[in-house]
């Protein structure tokens, strides 16, 4: 995956914004394209506790779906953190006293940059995919 971003990147990024974060979300566009017949695509949606970078939304509901958060000079550890800091798989769950609209694994993508060394580094985490496990303080009614 770092490898076809970087090769993404390098060919497709102006070298005068090649370092900021909106040209890496662009590449990701682009690396991503081919998904668009099998994902919604959302840039900066409101989940959980924040705005995630990417989120797939699957065309069939057993697919996985994919949340994408990308660091400028940070790892992709500190991506998937952030993710599961925030709760951004939430997005998948649907509301409270509702099915979950989506059913299929859920995968955390974290996509690092480091601008000195113009490196990629990716991570991908299968998250767990109830809310219970997001916020073990809460408790459902009547449980």
């Amino acid at each position: 995956m770092a490898e076809i971003l970087k090769y993404a990147h390098d060919t497709e990024s102006p070298i005068f914004s090649y370092n900021h974060e909106t040209e890496l979300s662009a590449v990701v566009n682009l690396v991503y394209l081919s998904a668009r017949d099998r994902y919604r695509v959302e840039r900066e949606d409101k989940a959980g506790e924040g705005f995630v970078d990417f989120i797939f939304y699957p065309a069939k509901r057993n697919e996985d779906g994919i949340i994408l958060e990308l660091k400028v000079d940070d790892s992709p550890k500190e991506a998937i953190r952030q993710i599961k800091d925030k709760g951004y798989a939430l997005r998948f769950q649907g509301k409270l006293g509702e099915e979950p609209k989506y059913t299929g694994r859920i995968l955390a993508v974290g996509i690092g940059y480091d601008k000195k060394t113009k490196e990629h580094a990716c991570l991908v985490e299968v998250l767990e995919h109830d809310y219970r496990a997001a916020f073990p303080d809460f408790q459902k009614e009547g449980q």
